[in-house]
């Protein structure tokens, strides 16, 4: 029997419940990329989305002018810890933001369908 119940995976890493968490009474999302690992509740993934949609907007302008771009770990994205930032890339940023967003969906489809189911 699997330890996790998975929520979603892309190129970059995946997200999932710890199913010994479940019970938990804010549960925590694990999510993994890059050798990283966070250990998040709702609120702080979509604090990190939001972060992911800030440095789009502000440092993706800035440093698209290099000529590796794609390539170069020129961004700097803020995290839910304030005592650790990430230098990504374009396509890491892109992958993770992604990963972050349909973890939020995923998460509060289920939720929204528990709880129509409970009505």
């Amino acid at each position: 029997m699997s330890a996790i119940d998975k929520i979603y995976s892309n190129e970059v890493g995946m997200s999932f419940f710890w199913k010994k968490n479940m019970n938990m009474s804010v549960p925590k999302i694990q999510i993994i990329f890059r050798d990283t690992g966070f250990l998040l509740t709702l609120t702080e993934l979509k604090f990190f989305s939001e972060c992911c949609n800030i440095t789009i907007q502000s440092q993706c302008r800035k440093h698209c002018t290099c000529h590796s771009s794609k390539n170069c770990r020129s961004l700097l994205l803020r995290t839910p810890s304030d005592k650790v930032d990430l230098a990504v890339n374009q396509k890491e940023l892109n992958q993770i933001h992604q990963l972050i967003d349909e973890t939020i969906f995923r998460v509060e489809l289920k939720d929204w369908i528990r709880n129509l189911s409970l009505n």
